[in-house]
């Protein structure tokens, strides 16, 4: 639910650097690489996700590696398989509706780097927590504002941040997390997208008055910042 955001360069700098940290994510034989849930991005222009890991199987989506504002694409694999040819595959958390959808795409189409921290939104109990993956240590606890009736922060596990935007208008607060998650009704342009983002409205924390986005106080979206790069996974449990 966004009415302006601009690009910051700081978040560019930041997608860079995630996206090209590794190198050869899986190797010829044995084990994957990289440890899961890890981000990255695609090696090449267009990948065919499909239904199952085998190179036969039904297409359920064609990512591109650039999104239309010629940023790259950023995916979070989930899973890691042994496929029918033998090569290892990903199961990746597709952005967009419907939500939840996975898709496998062979393991030599990827860029990938292991994830520190997962972010967590109890939509029900209204808080959300930042947690280390490696040991679920608490690095972060705050309340936030969720949807409205009509329009409920939509959930499920594994959403992903795909974008960081510092925000000109002081109602979104200083820092704007573009989630792979959609909501019923938002104010995001395209419409759908659900956000984290900060407030000008500390007040309205802990209620259900969103569109869809999750409202955090300005102090949480400042820490945010530093914990949730981009890739880093969101769970938005009931």
């Amino acid at each position: 639910m966004i009415r302006s955001v601009r690009r910051d360069s700081w978040a560019i700098g930041v997608c860079v650097v995630v996206v090209l940290v590794t190198a050869a994510a899986v190797p010829a034989g044995g084990a994957p690489a990289v440890r899961l849930p890890a981000a990255g991005e695609l090696l090449v222009s267009r990948a065919a996700v499909r239904a199952a890991p085998n190179p036969r199987a039904r297409v359920v989506r064609v990512m591109n590696r650039f999104r239309p504002d010629s940023q790259f694409q950023v995916v979070l694999a989930v899973q890691a398989r042994r496929g029918s040819n033998g090569t290892w595959w990903y199961l990746l958390s597709l952005p967009g509706r419907p939500n939840g959808q996975r898709g496998w795409v062979q393991g030599n189409l990827v860029d990938l780097h292991p994830l520190r921290n997962r972010i967590i939104v109890h939509v029900s109990s209204r808080t959300i927590e930042v947690r280390r993956i490696s040991d679920r240590r608490l690095l972060l606890r705050g309340v936030v504002a969720v949807g409205k009736p009509g329009a409920e922060t939509p959930t499920g596990r594994n959403f992903y941040v795909q974008g960081r935007f510092a925000s000109d208008d002081p109602f979104y607060g200083p820092l704007v997390l573009e989630t792979s998650a959609y909501s019923k009704l938002s104010e995001w342009p395209g419409g759908g997208l659900a956000g984290i983002h900060g407030t000008d409205r500390p007040d309205l924390l802990g209620q259900a008055v969103s569109h869809g986005c999750v409202r955090v106080s300005n102090a949480v979206d400042r820490a945010l910042a530093r914990l949730a790069p981009l890739g880093t996974p969101i769970d938005l449990d009931p």
